[in-house]
């Protein structure tokens, strides 16, 4: 039998944004998982899809930090830390917001023990529509990007953290009123080997979401096979099931459906976006949970192993049967049916206890030195 490279599994902290920290690590511990990626988002921000946050950003000291280490440590968990939002486009000064609040993170993670202790700072980058309708948008976005994320990069690497970009398109952050809903810059495998062209430090690399390539028809095992392993620190475990519904077929699989006169579609039996996500005709899934999904999760995962990723697999609860009930029993559950789906081929047999993680070591206080909170406006 081939040893496993023994991955934890970890909770994302957005399905539990009514539960307070330490709520979190009890159920996270019901669970049976070995981490937590804690969602810290601004408490004055705009979206209003994810709104956890399980740390004070604000008033963040190296006391807090070792608090943090030690609870942790007590419930035998790791962290990482993370916001999504809009870092080059949208509401200019909601962007500069977004900007400040994901260097106060990194303050943090290094604060955290940063690189040393595994904790990372998960962001999008997000899309600018202005650049992105002029001729050349895509090139004018990656330069935005490379503008904006440059020093940003650069601040975290003097301080021994590591930033992450998800691969989510956000295909609903816009009304669907709009034709486009590619609405973040590294939602495809060509876009992060063109940012990672462009600033080559290590500080930087990617959390890989394969559900959002499966409505992309783009097949994730492909895109791990193309991926620089070095790069991928951590996998979101959620998956997606495509409907094959009267949509798909109106609107085919590569385009999004798109918003027309109500009454005109109805004359012409044609379907349009019920809301502003209902784009792509999937459904948000757990895996092992309630059905079967569009990928081959056996070969993504021997993929994964095969190539050396030794870090998090961390389940993102956003399945209809389950976070989406806002039925906490069925959250919990949705979980724990996952993590144990994934419990063969990640972890080791060992006799009499099943398939089972071995712990790592705890997080370390390393006693690092403080350092000031700085502002978007003092790199750039």
């Amino acid at each position: 039998m081939t040893t496993k490279l023994n991955n934890p599994v970890w909770v994302m902290s957005s399905a539990f944004d009514k539960l307070s920290l330490p709520e979190l690590i009890q159920t996270t511990k019901r669970i049976g998982a070995g981490g937590i990626d804690l969602c810290v988002f601004r408490k004055d921000g705009t979206r209003e899809d994810h709104t956890a946050t399980h740390l004070d950003y604000d008033d963040f000291t190296p006391a807090k930090a070792r608090e943090i280490i030690e609870l942790f440590n007590q419930a035998d968990l790791k962290l990482s830390l993370g916001a999504f939002e809009n870092m080059i486009g949208g509401d200019p000064e909601q962007r500069v917001k977004n900007q400040n609040h994901l260097l106060k993170l990194i303050r943090i993670a290094h604060l955290l023990g940063g690189d040393a202790n595994n904790v990372k700072v998960g962001t999008f980058v997000g899309y600018n529509h202005e650049l992105g309708n002029q001729i050349d948008g895509f090139q004018k976005n990656l330069e935005e990007y490379k503008r904006v994320f440059a020093p940003i990069v650069n601040y975290a690497e003097s301080l021994g953290v590591t930033i992450l970009y998800e691969n989510c398109p956000m295909e609903g952050w816009r009304s669907s009123r709009y034709s486009s809903t590619y609405n973040n810059l590294p939602a495809v495998l060509a876009a992060r080997k063109l940012m990672y062209a462009m600033i080559p430090s290590k500080a930087h690399g990617e959390i890989y979401d394969p559900s959002h390539d499966v409505w992309q028809n783009t097949n994730p095992i492909e895109v791990i096979r193309n991926t620089d392993i070095s790069r991928l620190q951590r996998i979101h475990v959620k998956t997606t099931r495509n409907l094959q519904t009267a949509a798909r077929i109106d609107w085919g699989g590569m385009y999004p459906m798109q918003h027309v006169d109500a009454e005109l579609a109805k004359k012409a039996n044609v379907s349009i976006p019920g809301h502003d996500w209902d784009r792509h005709h999937y459904e948000a899934m757990l895996p092992g949970f309630g059905g079967s999904d569009s990928m081959d999760w056996r070969g993504f995962v021997d993929l994964l192993q095969e190539r050396g990723f030794s870090g998090p697999f961390e389940i993102e609860n956003e399945a209809k049967n389950s976070k989406d009930t806002g039925d906490f029993s069925a959250t919990v559950q949705g979980f724990t049916t996952c993590l144990n789906f994934l419990a063969p081929m990640l972890w080791d047999l060992e006799a009499e206890v099943g398939y089972s993680y071995k712990k790592s070591q705890p997080l370390k206080d390393l006693n690092v030195k403080d350092v000031p909170v700085v502002t978007i406006d003092e790199l750039i």
